[in-house]
């Protein structure tokens, strides 16, 4: 079954231009000039993944990103003609997934999609591990606390499962920014604190008495629960 792609841009020449380029790469493309009409197209549609402008006319796409955070998971990849650091950051922050400066190789694009949908789709033979309260299930992309399901973003979940797999041992931030953006750049050290720190409030974790992750102040984080003895369970 072929991927589906929502493009949201203002700019109709590329979204054209992305419709045909993306379709020989196999993908399904749907395309919106503005924000509500991208948003009706999220529900209707329910893509597999989103590229969204960040200039868009009205509502921008910083908006619609916090929009469709509020009730999907969905990757999303933002665009901007700016470039600017600060803006990558914010985009992250409201829970992007990927971000790319126009102009762009569409080659790039294309590659920056499938990693971030190997990301996603890249379940592995995993059972559910537990931790204490904490519960990762790698098949599903889901965390549980106290049995409950924790909305995480693509990336947060990311960053978590990498923490987990290597518990125990201290991940410095290079390591973890590879594992989220495939990006080597001290810059961007923030992009990885922004992403712990709002996985922490979500699982109600205290920095100062961690339950989960730990930091390693000037190096990294390293997560510190122990799995429990009935923590492996078949799917």
């Amino acid at each position: 079954m072929a991927i589906t792609i929502l493009v949201v841009d203002d700019d109709e020449k590329l979204n054209q231009l992305l419709k045909r380029f993306l379709k020989d790469y196999g993908f399904d493309v749907y395309s919106a000039i503005d924000a509500d009409e991208g948003l009706k197209k999220v529900r209707t549609v329910a893509p597999d993944l989103i590229i969204l402008d960040v200039m868009l006319p009205g509502m921008n796409g910083f908006d619609v990103c916090k929009r469709i955070r509020e009730s999907s998971s969905v990757p999303i990849i933002m665009l901007t003609a700016r470039g600017d650091v600060m803006d990558k950051v914010v985009g992250l922050e409201l829970g992007a997934d990927d971000y790319l400066p126009k102009p762009f190789e569409p080659r790039e694009l294309v590659a920056r999609i499938q990693a971030v949908l190997r990301r996603v789709q890249n379940r592995g033979t995993d059972r559910r591990r537990r931790f204490g309260a904490l519960t990762m299930d790698f098949h599903r992309r889901q965390a549980f606390l106290d049995d409950q399901a924790v909305d995480l973003t693509t990336s947060e979940f990311a960053g978590l499962e990498l923490l987990v797999r290597n518990a125990g041992r201290v991940l410095d931030r290079d390591e973890i920014m590879q594992a989220l953006r495939g990006i080597d750049s001290e810059q961007f050290n923030r992009v990885v604190d922004i992403t712990m720190s709002r996985v922490r409030q979500k699982l109600g974790d205290d920095p100062k008495h961690p339950r989960f992750i730990k930091t390693i102040w000037g190096t990294g984080y390293m997560f510190v629960a122990q799995e429990s003895d009935n923590g492996q369970t078949a799917d």
